[in-house]
């Protein structure tokens, strides 16, 4: 069969694909990623988060009826959290759809399209990411149980993958041409608990950073209860180990924390953070809060624009909170702040944290730094510093001159202005001479 596997959602959804994809391709079938231009079968891995990620899966799959409708593609198949949270439900709204899987059903996904599971594939996947960076998925599940997420029921409970798979599948992936290794998991800091009766992740950060081939390691989704010290110190001391950090905190209201069942009070969220930029002082923290969650009264919201101003977040972005059905906030915190207002105090934090990242922005202008090429567009390179993961974070803008980049390439640039939510750099010669560009951003 020609099949497109279509992605919706978070990164651990794109490391699932990717692996149905080397799966289908290994039972002898032609695939591609999200275009399904002469494709004969679609299938679509979809998101059950939040409101929004529900209606954009639902809007994909009601595109790819139509498209079946007209005969474009034969079968159309769903499989992801919105499916493993709403089979039913969808088997009834939709019944078009040819059928409908969860997170981990890959005998009976493989079988419908004549293939078995093939466990020697385990470490390899289909990359769809730009070839010089990937998704290193460490952990399935959670077992937090914040009162606002639907994960744990969609998802199970907390399990690590074996430290030596993670190796092998990390070396691979060096291999075929990654120098950066972005770490993922529902809870990146609880690696190795459940499995090892012990976090192992500063162990397996080590051990990453020895690969041929890696140059940049990045972390995301940091769970700050219980943070492990020994991380803090792997941060400071691993040349590999990007200085980024990407920890969900949510909010900093002890009322707020306390009803998002956290397990981290405020007094401890400020502790950490403290830790964090003493041991390791030119860190970027990208952090994520919800406004608007049951308990954020005015106070309460307050405390939150406070901190906000307070700690100066190198990254952040803010989600209006979405009630879910089966979560304990949907069960037993009444959802009283109104939708307007939900969005009023997002756009509040944003405004804030849009003018803090200007003026941190603008204490790069004149710095010498590392940038890695992701992608050229018309005459300029597009480039991230280890402060910025891909797709979600700043951007340095380097128009192109005689000497060729291409991407996965890393270079030396001189910071020459500054916006909001991006960077415009000179690439600087081995020497330290800066190359000069016409440009107007140089002017």
């Amino acid at each position: 069969m020609d099949i497109s596997v279509i992605t919706l959602g978070c990164s651990k959804n794109l490391v699932d694909s990717e692996r149905l994809m080397k799966q289908l391709q290994a039972a002898g079938h032609r695939v591609t990623h999200d275009d399904a231009t002469g494709a004969d079968t679609v299938f679509i891995n979809t998101c059950g988060f939040i409101e929004a990620a529900k209606e954009e899966s639902i809007a994909m799959i009601l595109s790819f009826v139509e498209a079946k409708r007209r005969g474009d593609i034969k079968r159309l198949y769903v499989v992801g959290c919105l499916s493993q949270r709403y089979r039913r439900d969808l088997q009834k709204e939709i019944p078009e759809v040819d059928a409908f899987f969860g997170v981990e059903e890959w005998d009976r996904l493989l079988a419908v399209v004549g293939g078995a599971p093939q466990p020697q594939l385990f470490a390899r996947r289909l990359q769809t990411t730009p070839r010089h960076f990937a998704w290193l998925k460490i952990a399935e599940g959670c077992n937090w149980r914040c009162a606002y997420c639907a994960i744990p029921p969609i998802r199970g409970k907390y399990r690590s993958t074996p430290f030596e798979q993670l190796l092998l599948e990390a070396t691979i992936l060096a291999a075929s041409g990654v120098k950066e290794l972005l770490i993922t998991a529902q809870d990146t800091t609880y690696y190795g608990l459940d499995l090892y009766g012990r976090r192992r992740l500063a162990e397996l950060l080590r051990a990453l950073a020895d690969i041929k081939g890696v140059e940049w390691i990045r972390l995301h989704y940091a769970y700050p209860a219980q943070f492990p010290p020994d991380l803090i110190a792997e941060l400071r001391d691993n040349p590999k180990l990007c200085k980024y950090l990407d920890i969900p905190l949510q909010h900093i209201a002890d009322k707020v924390l306390k009803n998002m069942r956290r397990g981290i009070d405020g007094a401890q969220t400020r502790a950490l953070l403290a830790q964090l930029r003493n041991t390791v002082p030119d860190i970027a923290i990208r952090t994520t809060l919800i406004v608007g969650h049951p308990g954020e009264d005015d106070a309460a919201f307050a405390e939150l624009l406070h901190f906000v101003e307070e700690m100066r977040f190198e990254r952040l972005g803010v989600f209006p909170y979405s009630e879910e059905e089966g979560t304990y906030a949907a069960q037993h915190l009444p959802d009283v702040i109104p939708r307007r207002e939900k969005q009023r105090r997002y756009e509040e934090v944003m405004s804030l944290q849009s003018r803090i990242s200007q003026e941190l922005n603008n204490r790069m202008t004149g710095r010498r730094l590392r940038v890695l090429i992701d992608r050229r567009e018309g005459d300029c390179h597009i480039a991230r510093t280890e402060y910025d993961s891909p797709e979600v974070d700043n951007e340095v803008i380097i128009p192109a001159g005689a000497t060729p980049r291409r991407p996965g390439q890393f270079c030396e640039v001189t910071i020459t202005a500054a916006e909001e939510y991006d960077l415009w750099g000179r690439e600087a010669l081995p020497d330290g001479a800066e190359i000069n560009r016409q440009s107007p951003k140089y002017l």
